[in-house]
């Protein structure tokens, strides 16, 4: 089965092993996802990450998530696809979101590569909303 959507399955599936408490979850390699996760790791939300390749060639990445000096609380509190590909949302340098008044971080897919909401900003490009993380 072919899936159309991998930052989406990237996401939820982030987002179920937080729930459970996981230390560790496996995805689906990709250009943009780890472009994505990379992002994740520079912003502090996960601890680290790593790319295996499977038998049938497929790469999986291993993401390590982060919690508090607790070890109960995740540092990633919410996770959602804003483009979707039935749906695309492009903004330009003017109209990017803020995600939380600027706690949260919005990833956005430019023709400088996939950046954080500051980094457009700072360089002045607009592009395709991929998804907020807070």
């Amino acid at each position: 089965m072919s899936m159309t959507d991998l930052i989406a399955d990237m996401l939820t599936r982030i987002r179920n092993a937080i729930m459970v408490g996981h230390e560790k979850v496996d995805v689906l390699s990709c250009k943009v996802n780890n472009e994505i996760v990379l992002i994740l790791k520079d912003e502090g939300y996960i601890v680290n990450f790593k790319t295996t390749i499977k038998d049938n060639r497929q790469g999986i990445l291993q993401i390590y998530l982060k919690y508090d000096e607790d070890g109960k609380t995740n540092v990633i509190q919410g996770l959602k696809r804003i483009s979707k590909p039935g749906m695309r949302v492009y903004v330009n340098k003017e109209n990017i979101p803020r995600v939380l008044n600027g706690l949260g971080t919005a990833i956005l897919s430019t023709n400088k590569g996939v950046l954080t909401d500051k980094n457009s900003r700072r360089l002045g490009v607009g592009g395709e909303v991929l998804c907020y993380v807070w």
